[in-house]
């Protein structure tokens, strides 16, 4: 395990751990055997580790969407104090962990991000439900990147996701490496471009507070930072945001390039905004040309490099 390897937290039953109320598990391939490599896991189960038994009967949330109560479906025992109290434990205990992002369980009354059925008591559910566990912990930690297995199916929303749990890691070690003004400025320039990927308005709104450096602590700075800066990279990218940074990228380099070599950009990038390549073609060959002509600024902008490339994100938006 290397010392800066970044820290997931998951629900447990994705892992392949028999904990569902069922006795079952939800083992999501790409998370253990692809993702896994490149993080460490801490896995949770809320309702096991809350006392619950394996198997269990299966439970359901009632009431009001903004506070609802966690209620077995049969015998409608109410289970909401003793996830709540776990909760609240774990909580304190993930602080020390540090934590880069979490992937949780769909649809579950605990670990349900977003569309969660809640019924009401005529028995009638609507999906406006947040699971007890995972509504803690975003409130607890507003800015650690969350998503469900389910919408990991999805490239875009997978790459997104996957970016910005890397992005956080590295804000994480601005935070705790010895804090100075340069570094924030420092850490904003290899970012620029893939911050402009996502938000223009944020991209200017943190070159503005780059810029007035100087009016804040180191400390006051970075956190301001961060805020802005994961709120920046949650806006979802789209070719034509792309296709605007991989434009930027190639003006750096046109006094380098031979008419040949701008053309076959060009083409590249054109075939990109089409929908005839994947990403990964104009990225590589802007990386290609930047390394041929020793574009040192380019070189080091995290958005040619955002994750590792074992991954393969890119092949696929």
């Amino acid at each position: 395990m290397t010392a800066n390897r970044l820290r997931l937290g998951i629900s447990r039953c994705l892992l392949g751990e028999q904990v569902r109320y069922d006795g079952g598990h939800k083992r999501d391939r790409f998370l253990t055997d692809v993702l896994g490599h490149y993080v460490e896991w801490v896995p949770v189960c809320p309702e096991v580790e809350a006392g619950l038994s394996t198997p269990r009967e299966a439970m359901r949330l009632v009431g009001d969407p903004e506070k609802p109560q966690l209620i077995t479906i049969k015998s409608a025992r109410n289970l909401t104090k003793p996830v709540a109290l776990f909760a609240e434990r774990k909580l304190e205990a993930l602080e020390q962990s540090d934590l880069s992002g979490y992937i949780f369980k769909k649809d579950s009354p605990s670990c349900g991000i977003e569309r969660v059925r809640v019924f009401n008591q005529q028995g009638m559910p609507s999906r406006t439900g947040v699971g007890l566990f995972a509504r803690a912990f975003t409130e607890r930690f507003p800015l650690v990147p969350i998503e469900d297995e389910g919408r990991l199916c999805d490239p875009v929303l997978r790459d997104n996701f996957i970016e910005r749990v890397f992005c956080y890691h590295r804000w994480q070690a601005l935070a705790r490496s010895p804090l100075t003004r340069k570094a924030v400025v420092l850490f904003h320039t290899a970012h620029k471009y893939l911050l402009l990927a996502h938000s223009g308005d944020c991209y200017q709104a943190l070159g503005r507070l780059v810029a007035q450096a100087h009016r804040y602590r180191p400390t006051e700075l970075v956190e301001r930072y961060g805020t802005l800066f994961m709120k920046a990279l949650a806006v979802k990218t789209t070719r034509r945001k792309q296709v605007n940074v991989l434009q930027h990228l190639v003006g750096h380099l046109k006094e380098r390039l031979k008419s040949r070599e701008r053309a076959e950009l060009d083409s590249v990038i054109r075939d990109y905004h089409q929908g005839l390549v994947p990403l990964i073609v104009p990225v590589t060959l802007v990386r290609h040309y930047v390394a041929l002509y020793e574009i040192d600024y380019v070189r080091d902008q995290v958005y040619l490099n955002p994750h590792p490339k074992e991954l393969m994100l890119r092949n696929y938006v």
